[in-house]
């Protein structure tokens, strides 16, 4: 029966259903497995807190200028329905005297609707980006909560000794992340910069913010063998990583 336990726990099956992913099926076998089992259900108690906690770190402001687009949207619409019958009434008064202004008309209309077209490709992106966002979030509460996930403690070496980062490696789910706790000082010239080495390809990760005490965490691409690396960087960053001026890596 512990084994059963044990390996109903090491699945991901509690954080998907807390995250509400779980299939009907999986649902009843989580909600079976939470109510016959003390272990299974403290576990899930402890994942709650966990989502709580995590969810106030991370709490996703809609983007300022979403409000502005869809009030923008819709004073758009109300607007071209308005034109629109103000200039065929103008057109129907006026079609003898000037037989080009119809032209004018359509062009404005066609001007309205190509400006409602900008602004709901700008609505698309907005609501894609928080996608990206969401699905991110999602796989670091994964990575940081579910067993199966490795940490490995990363130091710097002689050029940056005071740097402290954790990378969570999980090759069940496929996900890897770091996290940046403490960046020694260079000059304001410099900046560090992550990189990845994928399927011997250099990946820039970009420029690396410290995260402090709060659990900030920065995506790896996973991939079998692959190797992250930190390096000190021009201020801006750089296309290519200086080799010489590693000053961290791990391999994951």
């Amino acid at each position: 029966m512990k084994d059963k336990i044990k390996i109903f726990l090491d699945s991901d099956l509690l954080e998907k259903h807390l995250l509400g992913t779980t299939t009907d099926m999986e649902t009843m076998q989580v909600e079976r497995y939470i109510a016959m089992y003390p272990e299974v259900r403290d576990t899930y108690v402890e994942l709650q807190d966990n989502l709580a906690i995590f969810a106030k770190q991370y709490a996703i402001e809609a983007p300022q200028g979403l409000k502005d687009l869809i009030h923008a949207r819709i004073k758009s619409e109300r607007s071209g329905r308005k034109r629109f019958f103000s200039y065929a009434i103008a057109a129907s008064i006026t079609a003898i005297m000037f037989a080009g202004i119809s032209t004018f008309f359509w062009n404005q209309n066609q001007s309205l609707q190509e400006e409602k077209s900008v602004v709901s490709n700008k609505i698309k992106l907005l609501e894609e980006n928080m996608k990206e966002q969401l699905e991110d979030v999602r796989n670091q509460f994964i990575v940081l909560n579910n067993p199966q996930t490795k940490k490995y403690n990363v130091k710097g070496n002689q050029k940056a000794k005071d740097l402290k980062a954790v990378a969570y490696i999980n090759p069940v789910k496929k996900l890897s992340y770091i996290n940046v706790s403490k960046l020694p000082h260079i000059p304001e010239s410099q900046c560090f910069q992550m990189w990845a080495e994928v399927n011997g390809k250099m990946i820039n990760l970009g420029i690396i913010e410290e995260a402090g005490d709060q659990q900030k965490l920065m995506a790896l691409p996973y991939a079998d063998n692959a190797i992250g690396y930190i390096t000190i960087e021009q201020k801006g960053g750089n296309q290519t990583p200086s080799v010489e001026n590693i000053v961290a890596n791990i391999a994951y």
